[in-house]
């Protein structure tokens, strides 16, 4: 059984008749399992009329969990809101929003107020960011915020209303706002079989070099809704649904200060499988940590240095010579990577770099006529390109005033590609984790080195998939699924 199931008290408290979804009593919920014995894992609104500890409200949400059910409030949430100093970690973030909010909109308030939240929604649209906010540290269908206005918004409370307890005009209310955060599942599906699995797939549509692009990401859709997996492409701003789904793929350029960090923490604390996961996303992101940890596991590495002052830059000249490679540590498709043929611009580089980072590389300058790129997955090779570098270009991709130009590719069957790419490749990965990495090597007359991973590689319809085809989008959906069944 999929889709969204309403619990409650009493029937009369949201009559079937209000709603397109299935709704049962807390007590059926409680003492009949087998009412969600069929395939997939139904998203469960608990709106019963109390959620203390040890109430019927309580034990929904706690055996939901324990059946493996996707359950709005949770336990956790339920207990965090019983008191202030379990939730008051949240109010910094909260009242800084709220006051911006209230600035923003020139909001004027004398006496304290409340307002309530109605899965992140608001009657007034004024407090809309901050209504996401507040739902995106706790999902619970209705919540009362209690405010006292100043030159600084107070929040002195914060309280689950139960739906029962609402006014007439907050009910209506919040039947609006409930359809308003299930309509992805309102509408009318085309006859099929139900999907068993949920996967949330995290993109920026606006992102122009994107690891994948939409239409991509379509395709995979559509493969995964053959193998009874949906697939949902979510942006920066449904954070607050990250729940509802069983796992996460991440399709944008991660960063460990942005949104995709955020996603990712998201999902562990959920306890769904990620790619990329939080720990791969800070390992690969950061050159720095690459290079420590490619040197202490005997990864073979182009000749590197740690610049982080004038005494560096010397020490690097002496051992690297001209031209040198220059890395920011958090760089992605070629950018902050640069190539300095003197000391003088060496100097001037680094003064300019320095502004942002206490610590940059200095790499060896290794020119090749392409770069190897191999994919893997779960420790395993999953695809193997050779990228070209951009024309009168020394990378794959050339950023320039007018955009981005890139090399061309070619990609080959993994039986294929020399043993000794194949093998280094997987040394590094396995170095980072079990999940999906890109590992960027070049191949010289000294050997094979690794120049970094990538925790978010491209993976495009027609490039990475030319050779493996529908095979490398099942080893991807099967890496979920495994870990969705565990």
């Amino acid at each position: 059984m999929t889709g969204w199931v309403v619990l409650v008290d009493q029937q009369r408290d949201f009559p079937n008749a209000e709603t397109p979804h299935k709704v049962i009593t807390t007590r059926d919920y409680l003492a009949r399992p087998k009412l969600f014995g069929g395939p997939g894992r139904p998203k469960i609104i608990n709106l019963s009329r109390s959620y203390n500890y040890q109430s019927r409200g309580y034990y929904a949400s706690l055996l939901a969990e324990a059946r493996g059910h996707r359950i709005m409030p949770t336990v956790e949430t339920m207990l965090e809101l019983r008191e202030p100093k379990l939730y008051q970690q949240s109010l910094p973030d909260l009242q800084e929003a709220l006051t911006n909010a209230a600035r923003k909109a020139r909001a004027q308030a004398e006496a304290p107020f409340e307002l309530l939240f109605c899965f992140g929604l608001s009657r007034d649209a004024r407090f809309e960011a901050f209504g996401r906010l507040l739902f995106d540290w706790y999902r619970c269908p209705a919540l009362e915020v209690s405010i006292t206005p100043g030159e600084t918004w107070r929040i002195e409370r914060l309280r689950a209303r139960p739906l029962a307890k609402l006014a007439p005009e907050d009910a209506a209310f919040f039947r609006e706002a409930l359809h308003q955060h299930s309509q992805r599942d309102w509408r009318s599906p085309r006859a099929r079989a139900p999907a068993k699995y949920s996967l949330a797939v995290l993109h920026d549509p606006q992102e122009k070099m994107a690891p994948s692009s939409v239409e991509t990401l379509r395709y995979f859709q559509k493969f995964a809704e053959r193998h009874s997996v949906e697939v949902d492409l979510l942006t920066r701003k449904q954070l607050a649904e990250l729940a509802e789904y069983d796992g996460l793929f991440i399709r944008a350029t991660t960063s460990i200060d942005d949104y995709t960090y955020r996603f990712a923490r998201r999902a562990l604390q959920e306890g769904m499988p990620v790619i990329d996961d939080p720990a791969s996303m800070i390992r690969c992101t950061n050159k720095v940590y690459l290079h420590e940890l490619m040197q202490a596991r005997g990864v073979p590495a182009p000749r590197t240095l740690m610049l982080a002052d004038d005494e560096d830059l010397r020490r690097a000249v002496e051992a690297l010579g001209f031209p040198m490679v220059v890395k920011i540590p958090d760089g992605s498709f070629s950018r902050g990577v640069h190539k300095v043929a003197s000391p003088d611009e060496l100097k001037a580089l680094t003064i300019k770099l320095f502004e942002d980072t206490d610590l940059l590389i200095a790499q060896e300058y290794l020119p090749t006529e392409f770069d190897w790129r191999v994919g893997v997955l779960d420790g395993e090779p999953l695809f193997v390109c050779q990228y070209q570098m951009a024309r009168g270009h020394w990378q794959i991709i050339k950023h320039g005033p007018n955009g981005s130009k890139e090399g061309g590719f070619r990609t080959i069957g993994v039986a294929e590609a020399p043993p000794q790419v194949i093998a280094t490749a997987l040394s590094a990965a396995r170095a980072i984790g079990s999940g999906l990495y890109g590992v960027d090597l070049k191949e010289t007359a000294a050997g094979v080195v690794v120049i970094e991973v990538n925790d978010n590689p491209n993976l495009e319809h027609g490039v990475e998939d030319l050779v493996a085809r529908d095979e490398l989008w099942s080893r991807l959906l099967q890496w979920f699924v495994r870990r969705i069944d565990a």
